[in-house]
């Protein structure tokens, strides 16, 4: 921990040196130097942001607007420590948080929470971003308030809520590749009394892709995507409030555009020899099936809040459904004469994947009015969701790929040479309370504890002629076959908080995070043991992260400086790592344990009327302790990138005619990053830098942006087998925006 200690107080020379050249707080007034101070909801209450003792991050209505942010990737590009690992299809988006990462179809690293719902589905979260009021990343451990899947941390958004008044603002978009996109926004009273408002929102986005399949010629990346949110809140009286949000999500697109690279194109045997290699940008696409990547998201909530004379009952109700079927090329991801199945069998292969998920959940918490210094939550949550996922490997017969759904092809074109088909029952509740105590008006004491219990049961869907058998004395695998786990944990956190001014908070505690475990496809296991891969069975294990953290937040010159610093601790049980298996064509998870230590340092200046800068160092070293393979402990853990840097500046100022000017950079390095157990290779640091220049006028506003300015090459994922899933290069545009 003092080797951490030392690389950040020797970046902290280095942030200071770029001030002035947002974040942990962007938050600053358009026109002028005034910091307005910002409410967050991280316990579950409204509080001021110096008086969390939690790191984290927040961005405003005003800082989204200002940076940009239409999707997941644009604020944790912003965040320090925390990396999105992008690949296969749009569902697949991995958020890394202080080295915990994530892997396919497993449960997320982060809880996520839209409008107080906590989101049951990892395939829900790479969604378009709009009419968005507030966005807060918590980091470390959340569990004890936001359950099971919160082991990483926590991002909590919040859309815009309904106004007193007729609003309405619209935005059009048109950039390179022939992409454009639409927005509307709607808001304002239904009755006369006001007591009865809604806001409604509509997205619409379309690119022709901007990655080259060479073998077709032709984008391998278009896609469309079609989203709409209602919101309605009434408000009868002081006592309650009623908050329903509908929303629905289409998209199109396609997935599985993997690259394999060949030290000898001519020889299909020859990947199976070329040395791993995470940098290699040259290898292109060259799919022969495009295959189609479609998903469906749905989702209702209802929040309900009773207000009495000791505090506040609330309840949230929420349903929740996704499907998403995806179809492309197979291993090795060639031409059908160039493919190593071909050589092998005379024929090549291509695959499909369907997931269908759905999931009611309901939560009740009462939040208690503060006596004195004493304030408390406590509540209770219950989710239940069924899942449905097939996967599979047909034959290439040059007809095109067909999806696959809950059974296999049976002769004709395309016959299914593999498939695997799993449903899973899930009942999973908790408990939970928080303490708060204000002993004075500088020392807080707080302790939150939560009991999770997650109970699932998985049925083989699998037709017993698919199914692989393991060797004896092991089960035989059959359909029908029924597999139980119950995983359960006490996640409890303490902290402690004092306030040496008003404008500065040292806060340390220790927390706890838990996530399920689950199961792989039935039959995994023997297919893995028979390819020599130790670690990967049919059921993976929960795991669970335990986590020291100490922090400082402070505010200085009236608020124009900010600085937050964190160093953490984190020792992790039965972490995830990934493993594909091409002679089933299955995504797998197995468990390591290993330590993540770190920290945090930010910086946001507000320098001048005109001026804001931001400057942002994050640091995690991993070290895997334990494995069933032995040969892999002492090296990285998966995915993740030992340094980040963040860092940016905005220019603001009036041109005349009411006119005002606003110019902004953003620079992020991902550092080195590591992709497996075994380090058998790691992407060098990747530098990507934002620009933006708009003009606005009164209602209007035109700006000209672009991502990846530098239009820098390089991979977005490695996965072992020598995968590679490439990044997307420059995209550019300009947006006009109006609001009625």
């Amino acid at each position: 921990m003092f080797s951490v200690v030392r690389r950040l107080v020797s970046i902290l020379g280095i942030a200071l040196a770029l001030l002035p050249v947002a974040p942990p707080l962007w938050a600053q007034s358009q026109g002028g130097a005034d910091v307005e101070e910002v409410v967050v909801t991280a316990r579950k209450r409204d509080e001021t942001y110096l008086n969390v003792p939690v790191t984290m991050d927040v961005f405003t209505q005003q800082a989204i607007e200002s940076a940009g942010i239409e999707k997941p990737a644009d604020f944790i590009a912003l965040v320090p420590n925390m990396t999105l690992v992008q690949t296969q299809n749009v569902g697949n988006s991995f958020v890394v948080l202080r080295g915990i990462s994530q892997a396919r179809n497993s449960e997320p690293s982060v809880a996520v929470l839209v409008d107080g719902v906590e989101q049951t589905n990892p395939a829900q979260f790479n969604q378009a971003l709009y009419d968005i009021q507030q966005i807060e990343v918590l980091k470390g451990p959340q569990g004890a308030l936001y359950g099971r899947n919160a082991i990483g941390g926590a991002i909590i958004i919040r859309t815009v809520a309904p106004s007193d008044e007729f609003q309405a603002n619209a935005k059009v978009g048109y950039g390179n590749e022939n992409s454009y996109k639409a927005q509307l926004g709607l808001s304002g009273p239904i009755t006369d009394s006001k007591s009865l408002k809604y806001s409604a929102a509509f997205s619409y986005y379309n690119t022709d892709g901007f990655l080259e399949n060479t073998y077709l010629d032709q984008k391998a990346d278009p896609l469309k995507d079609y989203s709409g949110r209602l919101r309605m809140i009434w408000e009868p009286t002081d006592s309650f409030t009623g908050d329903l949000r509908l929303s629905a999500d289409r998209l199109e697109t396609r997935g599985f555009y993997f690259v394999i690279p060949r030290a000898d194109e001519s020889n299909p045997f020859s990947s199976f020899t070329t040395p791993p290699d995470a940098n290699n940008t040259i290898t292109p696409i060259t799919n022969n099936n495009t295959g189609e990547d479609n998903r469906d998201l749905w989702s209702a909530a209802l929040k309900l809040d009773f207000k009495n004379r000791y505090g506040v009952l609330s309840t949230i109700s929420a349903w929740d459904k996704t499907k998403e079927i995806i179809t492309g090329d197979a291993y090795d991801f060639r031409p059908i004469l160039q493919s190593v199945f071909y050589a092998l069998e005379g024929h090549d292969l291509n695959q499909s994947q369907y997931l269908e998920v759905e999931s009611y959940s309901q939560e009740a918490r009462f939040t208690a009015n503060p006596i004195g210094g004493f304030s408390w939550i406590a509540g209770m949550y219950l989710v239940h969701t069924q899942r449905f996922i097939s996967t599979g490997n047909m034959v290439d017969t040059g007809n095109g790929v067909f999806p696959v759904y809950q059974e296999p092809r049976y002769g004709g074109v395309n016959p299914s040479e593999t498939f695997l088909a799993d449903s899973q029952n899930q009942n999973a509740w908790a408990l939970f309370t928080d303490l708060t105590y204000e002993l004075t008006s500088q020392w807080e004491f707080d302790a939150a504890v939560r009991y999770d219990q997650d109970t699932r049961r998985n049925t083989t869907d699998t037709p017993d002629a698919f199914l692989p058998q393991p060797p004896p004395p092991n089960p035989q695998a059959y359909q029908g076959l029924v597999r139980q786990e119950t995983w359960d944990k006490v996640q409890p956190k303490g902290t402690i908080r004092y306030k040496l001014t008003p404008d500065m908070t040292l806060f340390g505690g220790w927390s706890r995070g838990f996530r399920s475990g689950g199961f792989n496809q039935t039959g995994v296991g023997a297919v893995a043991e028979a390819n020599g891969i130790l670690g990967v069975h049919d059921t993976f294990g929960a795991e669970v992260a335990d986590t020291w953290e100490v922090g400082f937040k402070g505010d200085f010159m009236d608020r124009r400086l900010s600085m937050n610093l964190s160093l953490y601790d984190t020792q992790a049980t039965n972490s995830y790592f990934f493993v594909f298996l091409a002679a089933n064509s299955t995504q797998n998870l197995g468990n390591l344990n290993a330590d993540y230590k770190g920290g945090e340092l930010e910086l946001t200046f507000h320098a001048t009327d005109h001026w804001d800068t931001y400057a942002s160092y994050g640091y995690t070293h991993s070290n895997i302790t334990s494995m069933e393979d032995p040969s892999v402990v002492g090296n990285q853990a998966p995915l993740v990138s030992r340094d980040t840097i963040n860092a940016g500046v905005q220019y603001h100022t009036p041109v005349g005619n009411d006119m005002n000017l606003t110019a902004r950079v953003d620079y992020q390095q991902i550092g080195r990053t590591w992709w497996e157990p075994y380090n058998v290779t790691s992407r060098d640091p990747v530098n990507l830098v934002d620009a933006r220049v708009g003009l606005e006028s009164g209602k209007w506003t035109v700006t000209a942006w672009s991502k990846n300015l530098t239009n820098t090459i390089y991979n977005a994922e490695y996965s072992p087998g020598n995968f590679l899933w490439k990044a997307q290069p420059r995209s550019y545009g300009v947006d006009f925006g109006y609001k009625f």
